[in-house]
């Protein structure tokens, strides 16, 4: 097997921790001797240990009293750089020096200032062989939100929508009408566990009335963010039960009742995806799905934030409705959804 195996084996670790481990990266751990896998690991919950611990810790539950030997001699595979720094746990870099293992192999570089290299030096210091860049860019793209976070001081953003098959976003009318099936629901409601929050703007709440949970999949539920400037949508709204944390961004009170957060903003009318991003950076939202409506979507991309979008394309056809928001970027999937057709672009920025 080859370096580039075993780092996909990390990948593939570090992707079962998503939608647990934010606002840290999800990372995955092989540890090999002889060419043989003896422990394997992932961050699994946020505060909780590293790949890196999981990964040794493994070693020791499989082969007990031989683990030390058995880990002096090993090559460690790790998806990002291991941390140098003392947070929520200890740093990973000081314990594979403890175990003396023979070499490291890192994906990427963590771009976060308090590692950004020095887990590698104390590696190197500690006479580890290292190498750096193994499925580098496959490493990036899993740790996007996080990368994004640190780099961007933003949450990385999704915007969604579904469309007609002859290009109808929404009804003209004030009234709710399905647009893709079932199985994209479903879908939906599966990437809704994947993200650290949801937003709409006010013409969506009052007309669909959502709860944007994720209650046809398995997982925890997003924050829900809420823009209401004057606070026009009722206290009855789905989106005000008691399933989940809801932020209400507005510029008459900032306040918290119950599970409900108000945050006041001045001035909603200029610059409103800036001011959205930078506060959810602030409040370690590390991603978030943009999901409605065609104004809110509009202003996200017009401001040029936003990093996927994913536009669900029904088999139906509607007489009349109002046009799907207009996005300029790389389509970099396809894929058929039941009866509806999903496509994903990257912003080409």
């Amino acid at each position: 097997m080859t370096d580039e195996l075993y780092m996909q084996r990390c990948l593939e670790l570090a992707e079962m921790g998503i939608g647990s481990v934010s606002p840290n990266p999800m990372v995955g751990c092989v540890i090999v001797n002889d060419n043989k896998i003896i422990g394997e690991g992932y961050h699994a919950r946020f505060g909780k240990a590293h790949a890196e611990v999981n990964a040794i810790n493994d070693v020791i539950t499989n082969y007990g009293s031989q683990a030390d030997d058995l880990l002096s001699g090993a090559t460690v595979y790790v998806s990002l750089e291991p941390c140098a720094h003392f947070g929520k746990t200890p740093p990973c870099a000081d314990l594979l020096v403890k175990h003396r293992v023979k070499k490291v192999v890192i994906g990427n570089k963590d771009p976060f200032s308090d590692v950004n290299g020095k887990g590698i030096e104390k590696l190197k210091q500690a006479g580890i062989e290292v190498v750096t860049g193994v499925l580098e860019s496959r490493c990036t793209t899993v740790n996007r939100r996080f990368f994004t976070r640190i780099r961007k001081q933003r949450p990385y953003i999704i915007l969604k929508w579904a469309e007609t098959a002859n290009h109808y976003f929404a009804p003209k009318s004030a009234e709710q009408r399905w647009i893709s099936g079932s199985l994209a629901k479903k879908l939906v409601h599966k990437w809704r566990t994947e993200e650290d929050a949801i937003l709409v703007g006010k013409r969506t709440a009052l007309i669909d009335n959502p709860s944007l949970t994720a209650r046809e999949w398995q997982g925890r539920n997003p924050i829900r963010i809420l823009i209401d400037q004057q606070l026009h949508v009722p206290k009855t709204a789905n989106i005000f039960d008691a399933d989940t944390k809801t932020i209400v961004f507005n510029e008459v009170k900032t306040v918290v009742s119950a599970n409900i957060h108000y945050i006041q903003m001045e001035d909603m009318q200029y610059y409103l995806p800036q001011k959205i991003a930078f506060q959810l950076y602030l409040m370690d939202v590390q991603s978030i799905i943009i999901e409605g409506g065609a104004n809110m979507l509009k202003q996200f991309i017009e401001a040029d934030l936003w990093d996927e979008a994913r536009v669900f394309t029904s088999s139906t056809s509607w007489e009349e409705g109002m046009e799907p928001p207009n996005i300029h970027g790389i389509l970099i999937d396809e894929l058929k959804i039941g009866k509806d057709t999903l496509r994903i672009y990257e912003n080409h920025i």
